[in-house]
């Protein structure tokens, strides 16, 4: 044995172990407003936060010492102070960078921990729409701020000849929508075209209907309950999937009736997680955290579906490229790029 190694290791583990109790941490802040609360970057005590925030001031000052101890707050001479860059990523949820809403989809993993026992030592399936409720609205806030950063800026400029169409009136289906922030983001930019989000999971589309209203985007918009493979509706000059095909049972055949329901020069904007075409190219931070959350959310909900292809969230560009191929498509490339996602481009 290699004692060296093993303190090394062990040394890991811990470092890991205070990360995940961290995250804990963090959705409690989040929850309580105690990171807003710290938004304008002035050094406070914590009798002032807990003031603040109506909290109790012991408790506060012990989730302010694990946060300065982690290095997610700073601290001197008894004043704790979220800095700007801290700011951005805990406290400010209009900001690209901001991360709190990640922490919940982790706290679903462990609320489904059995769940994902029973299905290791069954079928394999565990659909979607049977995780905690925490998944859905974590999964919302993870990827907004992205979508948010990207979609109209970079993404969807990054495509041939889709802005302009978008512009002038262009036909869209959002196919796994979720809760609809990337639809609402699109309709948002892009008042003269319309939009249609479908999503097989009927509570999403409620919520989905509701944030249209909330935006003031309902003449252009609105969500149905559909799945990939039959939703409804022809001539589509966009089809996009932002973070949902790999999930798919069937993603070829849902990507078969993409190509039959895309006008001759249609576009489909394929948004995936970033993942190189090997395991030894995606044993990397953001690769460990994509092939977790694919172990309890992306494979289970694949393999509760008809063909169960299970192509996980660290598919690759390579075996993306093939699924379009075998759906039809002819023409595909990367157009764009994130740390966390691939963008495709899909033509006939």
């Amino acid at each position: 044995m290699d004692e060296a190694k093993l303190n090394e290791f062990m040394g890991k583990l811990v470092y890991d172990m205070g990360g995940a109790a961290m995250l804990a941490n963090m959705i409690l802040g989040d929850e309580l407003g105690l990171y807003r609360a710290m938004a304008d970057s002035q050094p406070i005590t914590p009798l002032e936060l807990a003031s603040r925030t109506r909290c109790h001031p012991r408790l506060v000052h012990e989730w302010l010492s694990a946060n300065a101890a982690s290095g997610y707050i700073e601290h001197k001479q008894g004043t704790f102070r979220l800095a700007e860059e801290q700011a951005l990523v805990l406290g400010i949820e209009d900001s690209p960078v901001y991360m709190t809403g990640g922490a919940a989809v982790v706290a679903a993993l462990f609320h489904d921990k059995d769940k994902v026992v029973k299905a290791m030592r069954g079928d394999g399936g565990l659909p979607w729409g049977d995780h905690h409720p925490c998944m859905f609205s974590g999964t919302e806030r993870f990827f907004r701020p992205g979508y948010r950063a990207h979609l109209v800026s970079q993404w969807l400029p990054s495509l041939e000849g889709v802005e302009e169409k978008l512009q002038n009136g262009a036909k869209v289906a959002d196919i796994g929508c979720g809760h609809g922030a990337s639809t609402i983001i699109m309709a948002q930019a892009y008042p003269a075209s319309t939009f249609v989000g479908f999503d097989y999971h009927g509570p999403s589309v409620e919520v989905a209907n509701q944030r249209a209203a909330d935006a003031g985007v309902t003449n252009s918009t609105h969500f149905e309950q559909a799945a990939a493979k039959d939703f409804p509706g022809h001539d589509y000059d966009l089809i996009c999937y932002f973070d949902c095909l790999h999930d798919m049972g069937d993603p070829v055949g849902a990507a078969k009736h993409a190509y039959e329901t895309l006008k001759a020069d249609g576009t489909v904007l394929l948004v995936e997680p970033f993942a190189e075409d090997s395991l030894e190219e995606n044993m990397t931070p953001v690769g460990r955290l994509f092939y977790t959350a694919s172990t309890f959310i992306c494979t289970p909900n694949s393999l509760s579906q008809e063909v169960g292809l299970g192509l996980g969230a660290q598919a690759g560009e390579a075996r993306l490229h093939g699924v379009m191929r075998e759906a039809g498509f002819t023409r595909f490339r990367r157009a764009a790029q994130t740390p966390f996602n691939l963008i495709i481009e899909a033509r006939k």
